[in-house]
């Protein structure tokens, strides 16, 4: 491992910033499919080489493969072979109930259609409803894909801490889990980590920026009234709401700022810096709009927090409550304030 990147399995290697694409999806504004590839490579080429979607991100992994095609007919295959790219696999909570074999090597296939490869580095698995059980049967399935060779590594979406270690005493090889970590929000801590340790996971986390909140334009700013411009916002205003309001949430700004000019970088550079920091990061994960937010993104890998650093960033997090219960729980809750504003079925006449 170094500065820029991690080993994540053995003879598998990230950059330790990587490349989002929620922000590519519907719901986020209209997308330019040609400016879109070309800012992927330009990605690649700040030296971010690592790239996530999902198959209910629509048209994403299909801009990517794009990307990855692109890079193979320009640079030469050794190029796009170095372009590593992650994927999710979220069943429709309507189908977790007679989930099969079928249904997930359905959507395997169509993913590597999209992606315009014959192995995907590495799928993520998530699951809706813990009152469906079958997500270790469904676990299975997947590491018989692992096992052809169509999937190289295995991960996992927003499991906690109890069903992640269903997964894993079941044998199944998971190598990382992705999952929501800032100086917001440090569930993961609360007992996740732990078992990551022990079985040699990591974590990717997205998050990191609060989509877009932990930066510098908040600063100074009066709380947003509803509505609040896309689902990402309401989804990170909830958090932010939790953590202890918008005035605790201004003083950790300004922590964040003071910390960034030390080292010459934004507010949204410093969160992301001090979440790679965290016990079993690996990565963050982050969006990019165009190849000026790539370029800055790739920063991240650049900063180095001291312990000054670190203690006034926790200074303000000992003022918060913290989030309630573990990873991705008050999502979970499909009738409470996070859990309502969620879409279930996106992959619903897909496959």
């Amino acid at each position: 491992m170094t500065a820029k990147t991690f080993e994540l399995a053995q003879g598998y290697a990230i950059s330790r910033v990587i490349r989002g694409g929620w922000q590519l999806a519907g719901g986020h504004g209209a997308i330019d499919r040609e400016q879109a590839v070309a800012d992927l490579v330009a990605t690649f080429d700040a030296g971010i080489f690592t790239y996530d979607c999902a198959d209910i991100y629509t048209g994403v992994e299909e801009l990517i493969g794009a990307a990855r095609l692109r890079l193979g007919n320009e640079r030469g295959l050794d190029a796009a072979a170095r372009m590593k790219v992650h994927t999710k696999l979220v069943p429709d909570l309507e189908r977790l109930a007679g989930i099969s074999r079928d249904y997930i090597r359905g959507i395997i296939d169509q993913s590597l259609r999209r992606l315009k490869t014959e192995r995907i580095d590495l799928v993520q698995f998530h699951w809706w409803d813990y009152a469906q059980p079958r997500y270790v049967e469904a676990m299975g399935w997947l590491d018989e894909l692992r096992r052809e060779g169509k999937v190289r590594n295995l991960g996992t979406t927003n499991f906690d801490t109890q069903r992640l270690a269903e997964i894993l005493a079941a044998g199944i090889p998971l190598v990382s889990q992705q999952l929501q970590y800032s100086v917001l929000d440090q569930r993961p801590a609360q007992g996740l980590a732990s078992l990551a340790k022990q079985h040699g996971m990591h974590f990717l986390c997205y998050g990191s920026v609060a989509g877009g909140f932990l930066s510098d334009r908040w600063l100074g700013a009066a709380e947003p009234a509803t509505p609040l411009e896309n689902r990402s916002l309401v989804k990170y205003k909830l958090i932010i709401d939790d953590f202890g309001g918008w005035d605790l949430f201004q003083q950790l700004l300004q922590a964040l700022k003071t910390v960034g000019d030390r080292h010459g970088v934004d507010i949204a550079t410093v969160a992301s810096a001090w979440v790679l920091e965290q016990p079993q990061v690996a990565a963050v994960i982050v969006g990019a709009r165009n190849q000026a937010h790539a370029l800055a993104n790739a920063a991240i890998m650049d900063v180095q927090l001291s312990p000054d650093d670190k203690a006034a960033i926790g200074a303000v997090i000992a003022q918060s409550p913290g989030l309630e219960g573990d990873v991705y729980t008050l999502e979970r809750d499909r009738h409470g304030r996070h859990g309502s504003i969620m879409h279930y079925n996106l992959n619903a006449g897909r496959v």
